[in-house]
């Protein structure tokens, strides 16, 4: 398998997170800064949505793009005219990543999680929002992190932090969770955070402390590896045909820290990979 250098997008950022490719610009949220910033393959950025929050995660429901204000536990709507609008009530629960499920619905993971002691107090769950309701569907996530749908729209696939593994369940018709497993055992020394899911169904899941973005196997052989400077926070595949892998990075100091990522370390990376994202061949 070939790929080309790591190429830096965008630098001179804080905490960045959320990568999400959508029409011809990455999106990705900005949590030092509270900011949701969209940028170009020419590096020309600009500030989509304003949200003091951390965390700070998004994703795209069909042309919507959806935030998760975990501070005030809402997940809000970007309208066309940029306006933020309620979307739904989460309730206080350390609400983190969020995905589209492909049917109309939307999962949000949450950490139970103290960022003063930088301990898990219990562990996390998976929520579906739908239909203006939310309800849970999964739960005993120890550190739920990023998420991911497969291309057929069948399996969920959730990076666990603190437990070193991908865990999946199958999605049912209702949008509920079942048939949990372990789809990849990563070993003790990995921390997987984002992920995104390629063409193939293989994973790739960013990793803050060891340095790197890493593309998995459902059983966990490694299949390639994207050594990093800084730490990998978060990943995802797009540009003109998919083959794009980009990588939100950072410093990182720890979250009981007052700045947990070196201020201005912050850089979006771009790398060519040879399997496109999810539902593109």
């Amino acid at each position: 398998m070939t790929m080309g250098e790591v190429r830096t997008l965008l630098d001179g950022r804080g905490l960045v997170e959320s990568p999400r490719w959508h029409g011809d610009r990455l999106y990705f949220s900005d949590w030092s800064a509270g900011e949701v910033v969209a940028v170009g393959l020419d590096g020309a950025a600009e500030v989509v949505a304003r949200v003091r929050s951390l965390p700070l995660c998004t994703a795209w429901l069909d042309d919507r793009l959806m935030i998760v204000s975990s501070a005030d536990g809402r997940l809000l709507r970007r309208d066309p005219d940029g306006t933020l609008v309620a979307h739904a009530e989460l309730g206080p629960s350390g609400w983190n990543d969020v995905v589209a499920d492909g049917r109309g619905g939307l999962y949000v993971n949450a950490v139970g999680f103290d960022p003063m002691s930088g301990e898990v107090s219990k562990p996390g769950s998976v929520s579906l929002v739908a239909d203006g309701s939310v309800r849970q569907v999964a739960d005993d996530i120890a550190f739920p992190n990023g998420m991911a749908v497969t291309p057929d729209k069948s399996t969920l696939i959730v990076a666990d932090s603190y437990r070193h593994n991908l865990v999946a369940f199958d999605i049912d018709a209702d949008g509920g969770l079942s048939g949990r497993r372990v789809w990849a055992d990563l070993g003790e020394a990995a921390a997987p955070d984002g992920i995104c899911v390629d063409a193939e169904d293989a994973v790739w899941y960013a990793d803050v402390p060891n340095r790197r973005c890493v593309r998995v196997a459902e059983g966990g052989e490694i299949l390639q590896t994207v050594h990093l400077d800084r730490g990998g926070f978060a990943c995802a595949l797009g540009g003109p045909d998919g083959r794009t892998l980009f990588i939100t990075a950072a410093e990182w100091r720890g979250m009981t820290e007052t700045e947990p990522v070196a201020p201005g370390s912050g850089r979006i990376l771009a790398t060519e990979v040879d399997v496109p994202g999810a539902g593109r061949r």
